[in-house]
């Protein structure tokens, strides 16, 4: 019997593969529910926001409430996606079951208000709240519970945007930059592909997306199959989009930092942030700022779907919803910064393939998936959902506006606990895995401070 496993070692890999199906299968189907569930809540606040639209002027109270709850009643849930990826790097810590509840309510809560902010942030919380319960109850090992863990970001992921591919390479980019274990790849997938299943059963349905640009290229080297022109306006946006997920990131820290040491009373810095949100929006004269931003209300202005189609959006849109986001999520609320990237990347997009004379639905789909793989470090998920998103037919372009803005983000990004393996063109950027975005953040800042 001996023999026979050692050298049919599929039979191994069979049994691996039931039990990951084992495993990942309640997950999935609790997941997905949950992830269905948001999605419903949050259609539900947006459309309750547009026809109340004072609901604004209570986000300052709200604030409040949300951080009343998150100090007295959520343990460390507080820290977000950030403490499911110290969980995976360190396990020990723990995270608190009351994560996925909490994170749904206050987010759906932020959008009703007129919060800006997103939903993957939620869905991620949620995904690794429920893995963490799981492997508790099951009583599995420290590397499986990872790996559940791991599949748990995935199969929120997945389902919240419905594309389970970039979710499970997603699960595995996140971690550190510059390095992907392959040893949770099959627990990922299975459970980002059910979970995903699970969500559209109850009826979701994602916005579809269409890129309407045929490219015909003339080049002067007949064995080029792509426009250089063309890959030559792509190169310059990418830089510009991975720029932006720097400011992005920074700019969101920064704001976090600033409201902690400057403002003595904790619960004062959400009512703030709310007071600043509705001046904004009363200032610049809309509401196309607030919530998700993937439609508005009567169909017309700045969104991310008509930065697709329309050459009247405003052309500073992309930092106002910026500017929007970082300030909501860095003082207090909830939810989500991938949707708001979303938003940025296709408005910047939108404005760039006017100024280049570019095919604004292909450079808006571009900024849409770039923008996110700068602020996150994940160009092979990001590239991947274009795919998932866009069709194929202009992969290379989305390899080479997330890759490029990637490099172009430095070493920055939303996620603090992000390690750093690999650094970026051979900076001299500490390597060791003790080493997260937050360590080499903390050291710019305090430096910057002595200085000043």
């Amino acid at each position: 019997m001996k023999y026979f496993k050692h050298y049919f070692e599929q039979i191994s890999i069979l049994r691996y593969t039931f039990k990951w199906i084992v495993y990942t299968l309640p997950l999935s189907i609790i997941v997905g529910s949950m992830v269905a569930l948001f999605l419903y809540l949050l259609d539900l606040a947006t459309h309750i926001r547009w026809q109340f639209p004072w609901l604004l002027f209570l986000l300052p109270i709200i604030g409040i409430g949300i951080m009343w709850l998150y100090k007295f009643k959520g343990k460390n849930a507080e820290a977000g996606n950030n403490l499911i990826m110290d969980e995976i790097h360190k396990p020990g810590g723990g995270i608190p079951f009351r994560m996925a509840p909490f994170i749904l309510i206050t987010t759906v809560i932020t959008h009703l208000f007129g919060g800006s902010a997103g939903r993957e942030g939620t869905a991620v919380q949620i995904g690794g709240s429920i893995a963490h319960f799981i492997a508790k109850k099951l009583r599995i090992s420290k590397d499986d519970a990872r790996i559940l863990l791991m599949a748990g970001i995935a199969a929120g992921f997945g389902a919240v945007f419905g594309t389970p591919v970039a979710g499970t390479i997603f699960a595995l980019e996140v971690l550190a930059i510059g390095r992907i274990k392959y040893d949770a790849l099959l627990p990922c997938f299975i459970a980002a592909i059910l979970s995903d299943m699970v969500c559209a059963a109850y009826g979701i349905k994602h916005t579809i997306y269409t890129i309407l640009f045929h490219e015909n290229a003339h080049s002067l080297f007949p064995y080029v199959a792509y426009s250089l022109p063309l890959l030559l306006k792509v190169i310059g946006a990418a830089i510009a989009f991975g720029l932006v997920g720097y400011l992005f990131s920074e700019l969101s820290h920064t704001i976090k930092y600033i409201s902690n040491k400057y403002i003595p009373y904790k619960f004062l810095i959400p009512f703030i942030g709310g007071v600043i949100i509705i001046i904004l929006t009363y200032i610049v004269g809309t509401t196309d700022y607030l919530g998700l931003g993937v439609y508005t209300q009567d169909g017309t202005g700045t969104s991310i779907v008509n930065a697709f189609t329309s050459k009247d959006i405003n052309h500073w849109g992309w930092l106002l919803k910026l500017l929007f986001t970082a300030i909501t999520l860095s003082m207090g609320f909830k939810g989500g910064e991938v949707t708001p990237l979303f938003f940025i990347g296709a408005t910047l997009g939108n404005s760039l393939a006017i100024l280049m004379g570019a095919p604004i639905d292909l450079m808006a789909a571009l900024g849409f998936i770039a923008v996110f793989a700068g602020a996150t470090n994940t160009p092979l998920a990001c590239t991947i959902m274009g795919v998932e998103l866009f069709g194929g037919t202009h992969i290379l372009y989305y390899a080479v506006a997330c890759f490029i803005a990637y490099y172009f983000s430095g070493h920055s990004g939303i996620y603090s606990s992000q390690k750093i393996s690999v650094s970026k063109a051979n900076l001299n950027t500490p390597t060791d895995e003790s080493n997260s975005l937050k360590t080499i953040r903390d050291k710019k800042i305090s430096e910057l401070w002595k200085k000043k």
